[in-house]
This record gives structure tokens, C-alpha cells and sequence, in this order.
């Protein structure tokens, strides 16, 4: 999923704008094979000239996109950024399926291990034809090692691509193929019921290699980025705005009612609403931002607030390297201990849901969770056990780490003073800018830190996967289990839905035994917006989607 400088995402959420889904379960049903082209993706309707307002839509960022590079973007304010300038295979649409987008059509052979691609007569922002031969690049280019993609592993599925990724297969023998300037040719590991909702997802999307080759740094300004989507970058002024535009060059640009979206970067949620409640914005919060915590029951008491559930987890990782959390049940000691529900009551206050599993309750495995929620007992002995197998008579103190948000802020004092009450536990705070706070959680400089994760696809692997391989590029624990990496293996090769289900149960069962996690709460998302901002699309899984929006 996604990480979201809230939810990690990301999604993440209010607490996360995180690195969501929908439905109940199971994958998102593949659109029939043969060729034939999905419904194009719903669209909004338009407003009545007499009356069109100018098309501009007014938001807040809240931090600075760490990238706009579909190959190497790990959450959910860049993912954002992308989404509106890139186009995939496939879109979701408002009815949250994927639908063609740069594929103007597709067939699968019948062992469903090969994808076939007709690419639609369509331009890049700068005028360059899109190919067959862009998608190519752009797949090995992130499973490249010499990239160092964090997300290389959702290109998996494909042919040789963890092979390639790891140095064991040439980019070469990866499974993509352009047979032609609008043929694409994809072969994959094993039939995968959600690879044309992964299509979507935007470490599949296209890049320009001429574009690439000409200036390394093409996705840090907006003078030499290049999309494919519905919007282009027209001005970038770090850390203070962000402006885009509506494509000229896009495929679909008819359906495109925005001309002009324009962005702040505020990371002071009540500076954020106050610019919504003075006019200067159209909107506010999730899923860009964060309500301020203390707004929220007048909000919700004047009707203004909205509220979605989506598929995503808000929790803190610990880092398995360093003592005492190298030690399994003073891990599990900590997650016991806090009062996740009092934190939803108390703080959160939008319908979040306490989290004592790591998959959210639209593609849950174990409903009744693995862990009890505030058990002190449980807690107060593992810790004591625990100290002993590390040698420790008393913890040391511990620092929390979070990235800059008044929310994440209020979470982490809350949970500092109930470790302090109910284990005894000095805990310091510590916050950082989200892109620092990233490369930090990454290289292991932490102890405790907060992040989340909103399903980049509605499937519970891509929770699990998270933490397959110690070194992933979205683990950051360091933590690695072989029977959980052999499960994992397994579920991709076992076709019977059900069988699958109890063996990614499994997994999770060893992940919350072990706990590199510690589970908080699933997460909504919660903001306002001025009652003539239309066709903004949320979905399930967290994302945002701005093609179809415009001002009634």
C-alpha cells in the first residue's frame, strides 16, 4: 500500500494520508478475457454553461511530494500527484474497477499467464507518442536493481521479475514485451485474479526513457516533468505550492472538467481549516491532510464533516535489530498495553476501528482479531519475561518516532503516557519532515515509528508482503520469518480461494505471534469540502482521483 504521510499513507487517512479497499474479501472479479473492452470508467456529469463556474479547484497538500516518479514513489502524497499526471493500462473508475485507460483493449490466453495489450493512439505531455515500448522500460527499469525501487516487489507477478530484482535473471528474460509500438505483451508468475486492478497501481505506470535519459532529475520540477495523464505540472515552488493543469496532449481530455488544480503545502492542520473556513481552499483533510483532532465534534455537531471507511492500518513498527525489541515478547508487551479504543474515543473521534490484526476489515482473515485489546496482565508479564531473556533488570528509555502532524502528535503522547502508567516506560518523542522521516524509517535509525498502509490493491497479500524479506522495500523492521515467507510463496500458487484464505491466515497469525507490528486502528477518512466541488473520486483503498471533478 501505500504509505501516507498520515496514514502512512497513507491512506492512508486522517491519521494517515498514507504508505484501502473495497468489497468484502476476495479480489476484485478480472473483467472477461478475450479482448473485450471493459465499460469505460463512470464520468461526471457536466455543468450546464449558462452557469459553469471557473473550473479551479483549490486544495492543501499539507507536506512536499518526495517524487513524482512513478518507478520510485512510496506514498501517498506522491502517489497523488502521479495519479493525476500519469495513466496506467487501467483506471479505477468511480465504480471502483479497473477500467482500460492507456489499453484500448486486452486478451488473456486461457492458463490466464498472459496478458495481451493494444495501446491507444496517445500522447505524452510533451507531445511524444506513448508506446508499448514505455511500459517496457518503465517495469524493468523500476525492478532494476540499480534503481532501488522500495517498490520493485509489486512487479513480482510478472515473469522473472523478483529474479530480476534480486540479481538471479537478466532484465531481459523479465516477462514484458513490446512486440510492436502498440503491443504489449505481459506473461506472469502465476494466474492473478487482481492484476488488471494492479495495472492501476502507479509503479506499473509508464515513464518516458527519452525524457529520463535527458535529465535524471526530470521528476523534481515541473519545467521537465512529463505525464500521461489528465493534468500536467504547469509550477512546483517546493515546500509552498503546486500547480496543475488540465493535459491538452490527454487521451481523454473530454472528460477532464478541471482546468486548474491548484495546491499549498501547510503542514499545520488548523492553519489548513482555517484557510478552508476563510475561502482560500475548497477543502480540507483526508485525503491529502488531517482534520485537527479538537475541531472534529463541532464539525461533526454543524454537519459538515464526511467520513468513508477504507482499507488501511494505521500502527508502529519496531526495529527487530536493536534491544530491546529484538526480543519478541517485550514487542508484544508494548502492543498489549495501550488502549486502542480510549485513543478512538478520546482523539481520533471518526468511526476508526481498534486493530488487533494487521489486514482492515474489508479483506479480514481472522475477524475476531489475534490479540487482546488492553490486556495489562498479559503485557506486564511478557515484559518482565522479556527483560530477563535480554539481560535487562529496567527498560532504558525508548523514543517514539512520528512524522510531523498534530495528529500523529496527540496519538504518540496519548500512547507514551499509557506505556509510563501501565509498564513503567519512560518514552521520549520524536518528530521529523515526512521525506526525512521516510529515509530515516528506511535506513533503521529508529526505534519505535509510526507508519500505516493503505492497500495499494483489495487483496490481504498486499499487507503480508510488506514483511516477506527482512531488506523489502517497505519493511523497515528487519524482521523475517521463513515459515511466514514459505506461506507466502504458497498462497500465490494455490488457486482455491478458500485455501488461500486459510494460508494467508496462517501468516498472519505468525506475523501477530512474532509482532515487528504493533496493530492501532483501521483506519476512515474524514474531511470538509464546499458543497459545489464535485466528481472527486475516493476510493476504497485510499486514493484520490481528480479526472472526473468539477465546480458546479
Amino acid at each position: 500500500m501505500k504509505k501516507n504521510v498520515f496514514a502512512l499513507v497513507s491512506s492512508i487517512a486522517v491519521l494517515g494520508t498514507a504508505l484501502a479497499g473495497c468489497g468484502g474479501g476476495q479480489p476484485a472479479a478480472a473483467p472477461p478475457a478475450g479482448g473485450t473492452p471493459a465499460t469505460p470508467a463512470p464520468s461526471q456529469p457536466a455543468t450546464p454553461a449558462a452557469e459553469k463556474k471557473p473550473q479551479v479547484l483549490k486544495m492543501n497538500l499539507h507536506s512536499e511530494p518526495p517524487t513524482t516518479d512513478p518507478g520510485l514513489a512510496e506514498d501517498t502524497t506522491s502517489g497523488a500527484i502521479i495519479l493525476a499526471t500519469f495513466d496506467g493500462l487501467t483506471r479505477i473508475g468511480t465504480d471502483d474497477k479497473p477500467h482500460e485507460a492507456a489499453a484500448e483493449s486486452y486478451t488473456v490466453s486461457d492458463d490466464k499467464l498472459t496478458y495481451t495489450f493494444k495501446i491507444r493512439e496517445a500522447k505524452w505531455s510533451n507531445g511524444d507518442p506513448v508506446t508499448a515500448h514505455d511500459f517496457e522500460y518503465a517495469w524493468k527499469r523500476a525492478l532494476d536493481p540499480k534503481t532501488a525501487s522500495n517498490y520493485a516487489y509489486q512487479l513480482y507477478y510478472v515473469k522473472n521479475g523478483e529474479k530480476a530484482n534480486k540479481g538471479e535473471a537478466k532484465l531481459d528474460e523479465v516477462g514484458v514485451k513490446a512486440l510492436d509500438d502498440k503491443t504489449l505483451e505481459v506473461k506472469l508468475e502465476n494466474p492473478t485474479p487482481y492484476f488488471l486492478e494492479l495495472l492501476a497501481f502507479r509503479t506499473y505506470f509508464p515513464v518516458n526513457k527519452k525524457v529520463i535519459d535527458a535529465n535524471p532529475k526530470w521528476a523534481g520540477e515541473a519545467s521537465s516533468h512529463v505525464g500521461n495523464g489528465p493534468f500536467k505540472i504547469e509550477s512546483w515552488e517546493h515546500k509552498s505550492k503546486m500547480v496543475l493543469v488540465k493535459n491538452d496532449n490527454y487521451w481523454d481530455k473530454d472528460n477532464v472538467k478541471l482546468d486548474k488544480i491548484e495546491f499549498s503545502m501547510v503542514e499545520d492542520e488548523n492553519t489548513e481549516l482555517s484557510m478552508f473556513e476563510n475561502g482560500e481552499i475548497d477543502w480540507a483533510g483526508a485525503p491529502m491532510s488531517a482534520l485537527p483532532t479538537d475541531a472534529i465534534p463541532a464539525l461533526k455537531d454543524q454537519g459538515k464533516i464526511q467520513t468513508n471507511p477504507i482499507a488501511g492500518t494505521y500502527w508502529y513498527k519496531f526495529n527487530t535489530e536493536k534491544p530491546p525489541f529484538n526480543n519478541i515478547k517485550v514487542r508484544k508487551a508494548f502492543a498489549y498495553s495501550i488502549d486502542r479504543k480510549a485513543l478512538i474515543d478520546n482523539i481520533l473521534q471518526t468511526g476508526q476501528i481498534p486493530a488487533t490484526g494487521a489486514v482492515p476489515p474489508s479483506m479480514v482473515l481472522n475477524p475476531n482479531g489475534y490479540f487482546k485489546d488492553k490486556d495489562l496482565e498479559n503485557a506486564k508479564k511478557l515484559l518482565e519475561e522479556g527483560l530477563k531473556e535480554v539481560g535487562m533488570s529496567k527498560l532504558p528509555a525508548i523514543t517514539l518516532s512520528y512524522n510531523t502532524s498534530e495528529a500523529h502528535k496527540k496519538i504518540a503522547e496519548a500512547i507514551q503516557d499509557q506505556w509510563k502508567k501501565n509498564l513503567g516506560v519512560d518514552v521520549k518523542l520524536e518528530n521529523k519532515e515526512w521525506k526525512v522521516y521516510l529515509e530515516d524509517m528506511h535506513e533503521g535509525n529508529f526505534q519505535i515509528g509510526r507508519m500505516g498502509w493503505l492497500g495499494d490493491f483489495n487483496d490481504p497479500i498486499n499487507f503480508l508482503e510488506l514483511y516477506k524479506d527482512k531488506m523489502g522495500g517497505n519493511n523497515d523492521t528487519r524482521w523475517e520469518n521463513a515459515k511466514y515467507k514459505e506461506l507466502l510463496n504458497q498462497s500465490a500458487q494455490e488457486p482455491d480461494l478458500e485455501k488461500r484464505k486459510k494460508i494467508l491466515a496462517d501468516a498472519e497469525q505468525i506475523l501477530m505471534d512474532e509482532m515487528p507490528i504493533m496493530p492501532i486502528y483501521f483506519y476512515t477518512q474524514s474531511w470538509v469540502q464546499k458543497p459545489e466541488v464535485k466528481g472527486v473520486h475516493q476510493t476504497g483503498l485510499g486514493d484520490v482521483d481528480w479526472k472526473g471533478a468539477y465546480i458546479e
